[in-house]
């Protein structure tokens, strides 16, 4: 008697470590598929372009919830956000992470953001979008279609020293802004190619767009030699 008292006592702790095993064998696949349905989390874009060296959410990503240091840019009837080089827009109650739609403005550039110029103009890049100075902002342009330089020109001789202590994007800033003034009160401007004016017009028109763009940057504290 206690022989089998003894038996069944095993058979009964080896029928619990069975059913056991086929828990924790059918809990296993259950936890995979959840993982499955969640899914793997969305790679990041790396853009090196122009040397730019950042990681982004790639195109299409949705979340929840928008970071908190999001700032809002209405365009048309639609309300984009920006955060950290991103751009999002609403989709039902969530976001998604897209391409700004050109001619966007917006009063700020990305944290961080490569400096191309195209014809002595300067235009601001950071995950694969381009920026230009328009006003008291910047706009949301095309990709430049010609060959770009990240050298600033050298403004047909011009050399220019910042005496405030200006960081790059104040000074990119200035000579655009001093280059479209220049441009305005001259008539004339040396990123366009030269039309069919007498050659000593031509160098007075420089002459002229040079002191104009002199005045403007001394006025905004820089040494123009």
């Amino acid at each position: 008697m206690k022989q089998i008292c003894r038996t069944n006592g095993y058979f009964s702790l080896g029928l619990m470590l069975v059913l056991l095993s086929g828990v924790v064998f059918l809990a296993g696949p259950q936890e995979a598929q959840a993982a499955d349905r969640r899914g793997p989390p969305p790679r990041q874009f790396h853009d090196s372009r122009y040397h730019h060296n950042r990681f982004y959410p790639p195109r299409g990503h949705v979340i929840k919830v928008l970071p908190r240091d999001h700032r809002v840019v209405p365009h048309g009837r639609t309300r984009f956000y920006f955060s950290g080089g991103v751009w999002y827009r609403p989709q039902g109650s969530r976001f998604t992470v897209v391409v700004p739609p050109i001619g966007l403005f917006a009063p700020f550039l990305p944290p961080f953001y490569e400096t191309i110029w195209l014809h002595g103009v300067p235009y601001y890049y950071a995950n694969n979008i381009y920026y230009a100075h328009r006003g008291n902002g910047y706009v949301v342009v095309e990709p430049p279609k010609e060959e770009v330089s990240q050298a600033p020109p050298p403004a047909d001789q011009m050399f220019i020293y910042p005496r405030q202590g200006q960081n790059e994007q104040q000074q990119a800033d200035d000579r655009y802004a001093c280059h479209r003034w220049a441009v305005e009160q001259t008539g004339f401007d040396p990123t366009q190619p030269p039309g069919g004016s007498p050659e000593p017009l031509k160098i007075e028109k420089r002459a002229d767009y040079q002191r104009a763009m002199s005045a403007c940057l001394d006025g905004r504290g820089y040494t123009v030699k």
